[in-house]
């Protein structure tokens, strides 16, 4: 990582954090797709945001010139750092009173970066990167096709990071422009004042088209396939899979935001992740399966959980947006968008069947519920009851309470042989059995994961 530059200093403020920064390598097709859905969806936007971008090369610029003309009409300020080309200050995007070109020296490290950074009340985003060096790229070198190009780095939608990022950006361009700095110092201090008076937009509409314009990147790559063969050529392949990695990144960001915006139950993905692999090796299902619960369990939150009858706080404002503005749940989840996950989809659709028949959305009852989608359905439940438990001080046993409540629903909503399970877990963590999280490192791909983390499930659960 560059020293002294934009990532490497946002890295450096994460190193050794409870939560690190998920890093990953992204090719230039990768990078185009992604920056594009996220940069388009300012036009759709309530707020009017700040934008910071770091495009290498004026060239690079000159290709998105355009395009950053009409965003700019529904931007407050935008700040280009690019090292000069022949027509980067000329276009008629960089005349506009909102647009300001930062031309960088050539010797900047972030000139060897690529950035996006937008910030208002209503919507946040990043992505940070900064291309491999020739020696990073081994014995094969630098690849001759552009798109092929390499980065390393990440991105997400977390305002607070958004917030970072940004102020480091502006801090570095103090060095150029120290108006411009001011400027942006002041737009970026009255966005972050406002967070949280407005509401956000919706994020599943950013994922949708982060997802739509991934995939037609991979369209591109299937003609390619269709020119060259059946097989795709191992670096084809390779750009193809990176495609499909972001596609998962953008949904396991939605889930993370869906969390953190729930301040009652900021930790329930990873809790019924937990919960749910626990179980599963109990059940000993077969490691297909356990990988397809374990994703079904960290996305579970994406589709409305519907019919729960939950003694537990309302859901967060957040989810309860997303159940007001999804007109056919859980059917029509976000999720089906992606057809390589559509095993996922079912089972986190039919999370809300009961046992007897009685739930949504297809009235399945007993054996014909998929397993997985049963686990879902108690656990997410049991969760929730013993988090809300958890915050109750007059309870004095939240996990026999919460556990008290689900059997009072065996053969009702829940699957009897899961209860039972359930049942010898909670003993065993009443007796200091421990469950492990595995934190996804999202930036990884699609099953890939991140050092496990040994915790202690109900380490509250007496308050005695």
């Amino acid at each position: 990582m560059l020293e002294g530059s934009i990532l490497q200093k946002l890295e450096a403020t994460h190193r050794g954090a409870k939560k690190p920064l998920n890093f990953g390598v992204y090719y230039k097709n990768t990078l185009v797709a992604l920056c594009h859905a996220l940069e388009d969806f300012i036009l759709e936007s309530e707020g009017m945001p700040v934008m910071i971008t770091a495009f290498q090369q004026g060239k690079w610029y000159l290709e998105e010139a355009e395009r950053y003309g009409e965003l700019a009409k529904k931007s407050s300020q935008v700040a280009i750092m690019a090292t000069a080309d022949a027509g980067f200050a000329e276009h008629p995007t960089s005349q506009l009173s909102n647009v300001t070109l930062v031309s960088l020296d050539s010797a900047d490290v972030v000139a060897q970066e690529w950035h996006l950074m937008i910030i208002s009340e209503t919507y946040t985003a990043i992505v940070l990167c900064q291309e491999l060096s020739a020696a990073d790229y081994g014995s094969k070198g630098v690849p001759e096709n552009d798109r092929e190009r390499k980065f390393y780095g990440f991105w997400t939608f977390e305002a607070e990071l958004v917030q970072e990022a940004v102020e480091l950006a502006i801090a570095h361009i103090g060095g150029y422009n120290q108006n411009l700095q001011t400027t942006l110092t002041e737009q970026v201090n009255q966005i972050t004042a406002s967070f949280g008076t407005k509401p956000r937009d919706d994020i599943g509409k950013v994922v949708h088209r982060v997802v739509d314009y991934l995939q037609t990147g991979q369209k591109d790559l299937f003609k390619l396939r269709e020119t060259r063969g059946q097989i795709l050529p191992i670096q084809e392949q390779a750009l193809d899979n990176n495609l499909i990695s972001n596609e998962m990144q953008a949904f396991l960001r939605m889930a993370e935001l869906i969390d953190q915006a729930d301040p009652t139950n900021p930790n329930a993905a990873a809790e019924v992740t937990a919960l749910s692999e626990a179980m599963g090796q109990l059940l000993d299902l077969p490691a297909w399966q356990l990988k397809r619960l374990r994703l079904a369990s960290w996305l579970h939150r994406l589709a409305p959980l519907q019919g729960i009858k939950v003694k537990v706080p309302p859901k967060s404002i957040a989810q309860k947006k997303v159940v007001q503005e999804e007109a056919s749940l859980p059917k029509a989840s976000v999720l089906r968008i992606m057809p390589r996950l559509q095993a996922v989809s079912e089972i986190i659709s039919h999370q809300t069947e009961s046992w007897n028949g009685s739930g949504k959305p297809d009235g399945l009852a007993y054996d014909n519920i998929p397993l997985e989608s049963r686990i879902l359905r108690l656990l997410a439940d049991f969760q929730q009851r013993l988090n809300a438990y958890q915050e109750d001080e007059s309870v004095e046993s939240p996990l026999a309470e919460a556990l008290k409540d689900c059997q009072a629903l065996s053969g009702e909503d829940f699957d009897p042989k899961l209860v039972e399970i359930l049942a010898l877990m909670v003993m065993g963590m009443q007796q200091g059995m421990s469950l492990q999280i595995k934190p996804l490192k999202i930036a990884s791909g699609i099953w890939l994961l991140d050092s496990e983390e040994t915790v202690q499930f109900g380490a509250s659960s007496s308050k005695a």
